[in-house]
């Protein structure tokens, strides 16, 4: 299982716009093949980083929902307004794997 991290530079006066961008993916990056975690906006600090996050099985799945995302129709019309209303500048992926195991809760005293 890969994880990948979608960072975005976003115009800070669209934030509006990206989070209805993000809303939209909901229902189209499972039903294209990937595990959504979520979409981040900004909140305190930097007004111009976003992050979307999900996860795949391999590069191998990836390179295939990325396909299935292009010909469905939410996705196409997501990638539509983004273009149309030009809120993202910049969006780089990073793709990591899981190199801990979750942390189990610490023992009271």
């Amino acid at each position: 299982m890969i994880t990948c991290f979608i960072r975005y530079r976003i115009d800070p006066f669209k934030s509006e716009a990206f989070e209805e961008y993000a809303r939209n993916w909901g229902q189209a990056i499972p039903r294209c093949g990937a595990d959504l975690i979520g979409y981040f906006a900004p909140h305190e600090g930097s007004s111009t980083t976003a992050y979307g996050v999900y996860t795949v099985d391999s590069l191998a799945a990836y390179e295939a929902y990325r396909a299935r995302l292009r010909d469905d129709p939410a996705g196409r019309a997501n990638y539509d307004f983004a273009r149309r209303e030009r809120f993202i500048h910049r969006e780089d992926r990073l793709f990591l794997r899981l190199a801990s195991t979750p942390h189990a809760p610490l023992e009271q005293p």
